[in-house]
């Protein structure tokens, strides 16, 4: 006789942690003393991508959680998926040279619970954000102080149409055209945005803008530039594969 399918292990939703909570059977231990275990450094490399994604959450003001497992790394309140790539020039390890940039995984197979794995990788985000940390002396060196971060927006289409997993920082430039700050980052994100009916504007960028702020009519905006598939393509061709990973032993 088939025996019955059992019913799904469903997690129940977690409270958010303030970090004073007691870790229990361990003696004068709380939820801040792991967070510091677990994320010493803001130079490494999981844990400074986890850092940009926190940065563009706020940027945008969301209230969606964080979900490990999901194909997109931010969630506006809105629905807009993005996908937050980061890296920067100083790493945790001694360096001889401050390390070429090159953003991974812009393309990648999406997971269900039901279906697993997806058989083919794809880009799976609205926009995407490619954050650095721009510090190239570790005497200034503040991942905390966000005049040290730039951001390069592209939406969707710009990233499919390069038909790769990576893409070098100069690719991104290539493509996005110069910086945002923290400040504007949430505008250029919608201006991104490519679904339709949104309000972006990345098909028809904005023609005149004052010079050398990127500012249109007194609103802040994203540069003046057209997105370039091409030139993404192109740059990141000729680029070799960056130095953000330990040397090997």
């Amino acid at each position: 006789m088939k025996q019955p399918a059992r019913p799904p292990l469903i997690p129940q939703p977690m409270r958010s942690l303030r970090g004073n909570e007691p870790i229990i059977g361990v003696p004068d231990a709380t939820v801040v003393d792991f967070w510091r275990f677990a994320m010493p450094d803001i130079r490494m490399n999981n844990t400074r991508g986890l850092f940009a994604e926190f940065l563009v959450h706020q940027a945008i003001g969301s209230h969606e959680p964080r979900v490990e497992w999901a194909s997109h790394d931010v969630e506006t309140n809105d629905g807009l998926r993005i996908e937050v790539k980061a890296s920067g020039y100083l790493q945790a390890w001694e360096q001889r040279t401050p390390s070429q940039i090159r953003f991974s995984g812009l393309r990648a197979r999406t997971w269900s619970p039901d279906d697993g794995y997806s058989g083919a990788k794809s880009c799976n985000a609205d926009v995407y954000v490619f954050a650095v940390q721009t510090a190239r002396e570790h005497a200034a060196y503040n991942p905390l102080d966000t005049a040290q971060w730039e951001f390069y927006v592209l939406p969707h289409p710009v990233v499919a149409a390069l038909d790769a997993d990576s893409a070098s920082l100069g690719a991104v430039r290539a493509a996005a055209g110069p910086p945002v700050s923290f400040a504007t980052l949430s505008d250029c994100i919608r201006s991104a945005d490519p679904r339709p009916g949104a309000t972006g504007d990345w098909r028809d960028p904005p023609a005149t803008t004052v010079p050398d702020t990127g500012v249109k009519h007194g609103q802040h905006r994203c540069p003046a530039v057209e997105y370039s598939p091409a030139a993404l393509a192109d740059e990141t061709a000729a680029q070799p594969k960056d130095g953000t990973s330990p040397p090997a032993p």
